[in-house]
């Protein structure tokens, strides 16, 4: 085990020292620049390189990159030009605020998405077949239309606020007001984020049900008179996880690091949003950051992916 995680966490590092050299290097290799985008016809060209040299950036790429290395094995990223605020500091703020939508949307896609999907795939009928209507319709949609809906919706009846993390209301407001203003913004991108991953956990779910019920072991327990709602639950259940397991992680991950739309959408102040606004501006640092944070949430959610299937199958922990 200990070599294990030993060479996952080598992997992890691999992986966010890959991805994050690459966001940085094609962030400068795109037409414009920080000055460019943000100053626009404003500045005289005597300005504009002034600017430049103010940020660094009249130096060639090669010395850009090297100098920000230097720094990031140090777990310094540097400051991000478009918020004059150090780039480690924003990442974590954005990144707890698309973990707690993610973690939402995770909840709520796995309370609906594997007792719908036991459902459908242990039984046949007029009910089975809505459940996986549903769960086509959902599939189909992009999240960019399933975010556009509910943000009509919420429009439309005032159920939910329509955009953001926190109402400007509640500026000073103690902690549980703030925590009540945020549980109720959070339903919002929570179920744009969870609507598709839940039609996708139901229809693996419910493949692996199927495949579950056709095992010997559980037409045994069915041949010597278990009652079907205990054969499901407790016998095939557990059987048909595997799965949904390994793909569990996978889902967190990309939660975490590709909720870009939904924040987009909803103005929610997340990882997403904010890689948004640094591409714009062509803030390198922060996209690098950015993308480090999103390469390092793939690498735990695999890890965490493994451990769930070793849990789901215990052949998986023999061998």
């Amino acid at each position: 085990m200990r070599g294990y995680l030993a060479r996952r966490v080598l992997f992890a590092a691999m992986l966010v020292f890959l991805v994050s050299s690459a966001a940085m290097l094609l962030t400068h290799l795109a037409p414009g620049d920080f000055v460019s985008i943000t100053t626009g016809e404003r500045a005289s060209p005597a300005q504009a390189a002034q600017e430049r040299a103010r940020y660094g950036l009249d130096r060639p790429i090669v010395l850009q990159y090297l100098g920000w290395l230097s720094r990031a094995v140090r777990l310094d990223l540097g400051d991000s030009l478009l918020y004059r605020r150090p780039v480690g500091t924003l990442v974590r703020e954005r990144a707890a605020n698309t973990a707690l939508l993610a973690l939402a949307a995770l909840a709520l896609a796995t309370l609906a998405g594997l007792p719908a999907g036991v459902y459908s795939g242990s039984r046949q009928g007029a009910g089975a077949s809505v459940v996986r209507g549903v769960s086509l319709v959902l599939l189909s949609l992009p999240s960019l239309v399933t975010s556009l809906v509910l943000v009509l919706v919420a429009a439309r009846t005032g159920w939910f606020p329509v955009g953001g993390m926190v109402s400007a209301s509640s500026t000073g407001a103690s902690l549980a007001g703030w925590w009540a203003d945020v549980a109720w913004h959070l339903p919002l991108p929570a179920l744009a984020l969870a609507l598709p991953l839940a039609a996708t956990l139901e229809r693996l779910q419910s493949q692996a049900m199927a495949d579950a019920l056709g095992q010997p072991f559980v037409l045994a327990a069915v041949a010597r008179g278990v009652p079907r709602r205990r054969v499901v639950w407790r016998h095939a259940l557990r059987a048909s996880l595997s799965p949904v397991a390994s793909v569990y992680g996978y889902v967190l991950a990309a939660l975490l690091s590709g909720s870009f739309i939904v924040e987009v959408v909803t103005s929610w102040p997340g990882l997403g949003r904010l890689l948004y606004d640094a591409l714009r501006a062509r803030d390198v640092y922060l996209v690098a950051g950015c993308a480090a944070a999103g390469s390092l949430f793939l690498a735990m959610g695999s890890l965490v992916s493994d451990l769930a299937l070793a849990w789901a199958d215990p052949r998986m922990r023999r061998g």
